[in-house]
């Protein structure tokens, strides 16, 4: 069976993406990130759909991005609310809460957690359409990475393979990724993508004002389905 390395945030794209790869055929391996983020929640949630989707392996890489900061995600940065901002304006500011470097760093390790599972293929569940703005969301990043991988390793220098990185959301809307994953049986009860969650009670609860949240709600909203994840 082929492998695939899933990059697993534990948020409803990732979960959207690994709904895809296994459709394809493809034996799941995750890897997400304790990377020093302020929503360490979204790993919890990852473990659940590792579970739901019965992953053959699943690592955490430990990594510290909270001593460059430079994000509200890594610093004592306030995440902005009610700021939602406007789809593919590539002019506008990059919002504080991208993290410096970030999809480069996860996309590496996923490469080398690719090259010792002896596999060719790396999903990623970027998106262009509706999302925050980040540089390295954008098909020319991955275009990039992906000829990088394929310079950078033993596996194709040697012409054992050429690595593919796998976007199957990066041309979708938020409201036709959550339509597929419908389709494809994903509970997104389980998933999480608010920035800014606080625990009531025990429980975890999304702020629903964050632009990841406004993105959600929006998503959900337009294609005429109730989000069950618990909000403020």
């Amino acid at each position: 069976m082929k492998k695939a390395i899933i990059l697993l945030s534990g948020g409803l794209d990732s979960a959207t993406t690994c709904a895809i790869a296994k459709s394809q055929g493809f034996e799941l391996y995750g890897l997400s990130f304790f990377y020093g983020q302020r929503h360490q929640v979204e790993l919890e949630s990852a473990q659940k759909i590792v579970n739901f989707f019965q992953f053959k392996d699943y690592k955490i890489a430990n990594i510290d991005l909270r001593i460059f900061g430079g994000s509200a995600l890594t610093s004592d940065i306030e995440v902005p609310k009610n700021n939602i901002i406007e789809n593919q304006n590539y002019n506008a500011p990059i919002p504080v809460t991208y993290v410096p470097a970030r999809n480069t760093i996860f996309l590496s390790y996923a490469l080398a957690f690719a090259e010792v599972v002896k596999s060719f293929d790396i999903f990623i569940g970027v998106n262009a359409v509706d999302y925050s703005g980040y540089p390295d969301c954008r098909k020319e990043f991955i275009d990039a990475f992906q000829t990088l991988a394929n310079l950078a390793c033993a596996s194709s220098s040697q012409n054992f393979g050429s690595f593919k990185i796998h976007t199957p959301l990066i041309a979708l809307k938020k409201s036709e990724i959550i339509q597929k994953g419908v389709e494809l049986g994903v509970d997104y009860s389980i998933t999480h993508s608010c920035y800014d969650p606080k625990i009531i009670d025990g429980e975890n609860y999304a702020c629903g004002t964050c632009d990841s949240c406004l993105i959600r709600l929006d998503g959900f909203k337009k294609a005429g389905l109730v989000d069950k994840i618990k909000y403020i």
